[in-house]
């Protein structure tokens, strides 16, 4: 069953993106929650002059986007946790203390648009994934030291 997403959809697509998916999850999530529409011929009509219609803005988004990686850039990060004698952390270091932390610097970024490429469960070195675009993403290292 082909559906056309009308919100980004973790693991399954963008905004506007035409995606196989099987009948039962398009018919009874997907549409019912309106995260998607049927992509029957009038509706990828509709979709792709929607497209062609925003592409201006869209580059401004994107362009957006690789300025705030830019500006992120090579920087290394340091967030501030409880750990105990062995090194390991009480509790979690989550995307909202990565967000804030990015936030100090002046650099506004979802904490839904970041994934952290392992878990956070002790004190050290680690990259997260920020998934500023469909076109742009960008690795940020941070430190997580003992408070």
């Amino acid at each position: 069953m082909e559906v056309i997403l009308k919100d980004d959809v973790k693991g399954l697509g963008f905004k506007n993106d035409i995606v196989e998916v099987k009948p039962g999850y398009g018919r009874n999530y997907l549409i019912p929650q309106g995260i998607a529409i049927m992509a029957d011929k009038t509706n990828k009509k509709i979709v792709a002059e929607n497209i062609r219609q925003a592409s201006h803005k869209a580059e401004k988004v994107k362009l957006d986007a690789q300025a705030i990686a830019d500006q992120i850039g090579d920087q290394a990060f340091e967030l501030r946790a409880k750990v105990g004698e062995s090194g390991k952390i009480f509790g979690a270091v989550t995307t909202t203390q990565l967000s804030e932390a990015l936030r100090a610097k002046g650099i506004e970024v979802d904490r839904k648009k970041i994934s952290f490429d392992q878990d956070v469960k002790s004190a050290g070195e680690y990259t997260a994934s920020i998934a500023l675009h469909k076109e742009v993403k960008h690795t940020v290292r941070f430190n997580v030291v003992a408070e």
